[in-house]
């Protein structure tokens, strides 16, 4: 996790840099239980990874995502981590009793698309986005309040209209308690974007 630049102090990227540990956590008992060569074990294990997982893509490329994906500069990288999403849902899909060969191909793969996003685009939003872009980014990522039902805010097209969200811009540049105690997602994203798509895990 990148710790020297500060940048998980902005509300959103420290949401997910705290997804990451947990989904890399929940990657200890799915190896053990594809070292056990036991079936049940395996399923169990892998719903876990998944059901940690695929909200939190979904929940980047909605949001963060989108909104990087605008400027050449981090376009082309935006795609190709985009793309590792989908090569994670397929690792993880073909994990099967023993093939430890294979669970070791699926955490390298994580741990180096972590990695990417932990200390470089991270990061790299952190010094590229400003205070309106960081409320869009909020604005358009799934997540909920205090353990409610998982939401998106409508687009302002009336700039000269008051912002209708619970935070300012300033209030971006640090995660409330609510946001830090769990986000939850899954709204569909909003046409007309070449990120416009949801990640469903072949499982």
């Amino acid at each position: 996790m990148c710790s020297y630049c500060g940048c998980d102090s902005i509300e959103v990227i420290g949401r997910f840099m705290a997804e990451h540990v947990e989904i890399i956590n929940a990657t200890g008992k799915l190896r053990a239980a594809v070292a056990s060569h036991d079936v049940a074990s395996l399923e169990s294990a892998r719903s876990v990874v998944a059901d940690l997982l695929w909200p939190h893509t979904v929940a980047e490329e909605a949001g963060l995502f989108r909104v990087m994906a605008r400027d050449e500069v981090y376009s082309a990288h935006i795609a190709t981590l985009c793309g590792e999403h989908q090569t994670l849902a397929t690792l993880l899909a073909d994990l099967a009793p023993g093939h430890t060969a294979s669970m070791g191909q699926f955490d390298n793969a994580l741990r180096n698309h972590i990695d990417k996003e932990d200390n470089g685009l991270f990061p790299a939003a952190a010094i590229a986005l400003g205070g309106p872009e960081w409320v869009e980014v909020h604005d358009i990522t799934p997540h909920s309040h205090d353990g409610g039902d998982p939401h998106v805010h409508p687009p302002q097209d009336d700039l000269a209209q008051p912002l209708h969200h619970d935070h300012d811009e300033a209030s971006m540049g640090s995660r409330g308690e609510d946001e830090r105690s769990g986000h939850e997602h899954g709204a569909a994203l909003p046409t007309g974007d070449p990120l416009d798509r949801i990640l469903v895990p072949p499982l």
